[in-house]
């Protein structure tokens, strides 16, 4: 699954121009399958073409081919915890869901509420592959991960939901559930995978903005550049300086179409974003240098400065309105 990929941003060329994830979110990075969930250690195992250095050449007749070397496991992590005696397969006793996640409550939660798919949850974990190589663990880092709950695997959003907070689960997710046996992600790990997750807090989310009654079109009042952006502060900063293309800025917004449809929210997420300038559409870019920290203003934008009237799937068309509330300039 595709973590953040909120519709105002637009992708860039280069794989190091990628949005900023926070810290929670880089500790559940195995779940989210963003990353390697151990670094450096691509291409070690297995033997394929692209691992003999890429070159695709023939060698000469009388050369004579090297023994391929025998594939290697990857070796634990550091302080891996030990793998459950169970790691390799749930036992009878497991309880199992229409889906094939099996689980068996290992501690008993002091809650009585489940998340729910839009909230967000706090959570320690450890994960193994079924041969009982630990992948992944926020206990190591002792750091709990945070992150919603339809932003990581499939089993991971079906079993969270299963759980009150304080309970502390053991899951044996199949791989349909999971990265697949021939996962896709570069270092996500195979086949069926066995997580113990400890529930921590749940996060509600707050209740969504209310539409805008000028969203349909800007006001007279509005003010507009020679772009076509037009423009109304809705509160004044307290800051003096503007941020610039180069900038990084922290923001909470809201998005809507003109018939009142929000399409993306920080606000309704609870989680403020940062991004730089040059990763955005046109009309954030010129927006957010009008704006200083703590102004809150409402732009419309034209369709020529977000996705045009014929995006891509997923984009929303036409012009887009935006309440943008800038919380900081890096």
């Amino acid at each position: 699954m595709i973590f953040l990929q909120h519709l105002c941003f637009r992708p860039l060329p280069s794989p190091r121009s990628s949005l900023h994830l926070s810290a929670g979110l880089l500790a559940a990075c195995c779940l989210l399958g963003a990353v390697a969930c151990q670094s450096g250690e691509m291409g070690k195992s297995g033997s394929s073409s692209s691992s003999a250095g890429g070159s695709g050449t023939s060698h000469s007749a009388s050369a004579t081919p090297p023994a391929s070397p025998a594939a290697k496991p990857l070796p634990p992590l550091p302080g891996a915890l030990p793998a459950p005696e169970d790691v390799a397969a749930p036992p009878a006793t497991a309880s199992k869901t229409p889906s094939g996640l099996a689980y068996v409550v290992l501690q008993p939660g002091t809650g009585s509420d489940h998340p729910a798919p839009q909230d967000s949850v706090k959570v320690h974990y450890t994960g193994w592959t079924k041969d009982g190589r630990m992948f992944d663990s926020s206990v190591t880092r002792k750091q709990p991960a945070e992150f919603g709950v339809t932003q990581v695997i499939k089993g991971w959003t079906e079993g969270l939901q299963l759980m009150t907070t304080g309970e502390k689960v053991r899951f044996w997710i199949p791989a349909e559930l999971a990265y697949g046996e021939t996962p896709r992600r570069p270092g996500a790990p195979a086949g069926q995978l066995t997580f113990d997750v400890e529930l921590l807090e749940i996060m509600k989310p707050p209740p969504p903005p209310e539409v805008p009654k000028d969203v349909a079109a800007p006001p007279a009042s509005a003010k507009k550049t020679a772009s076509g952006l037009r423009y109304r502060v809705l509160t004044p900063g307290k800051g003096k300086v503007h941020p610039k293309p180069e900038n990084t800025v922290k923001v909470h917004y809201s998005g809507w179409t003109t018939d009142g449809k929000m399409f993306d929210s920080s606000v309704a997420r609870g989680r403020p974003i940062d991004f730089r300038l040059t990763q955005v559409i046109k009309g954030w870019t010129e927006g957010l240098q009008l704006m200083v920290e703590g102004e809150k203003t409402r732009f419309w934008i034209p369709a020529e400065l977000a996705y045009g009237n014929n995006p891509a799937p997923g984009q929303p068309k036409g012009m887009l309105v935006f309440d943008v509330e800038l919380l900081g300039i890096q």
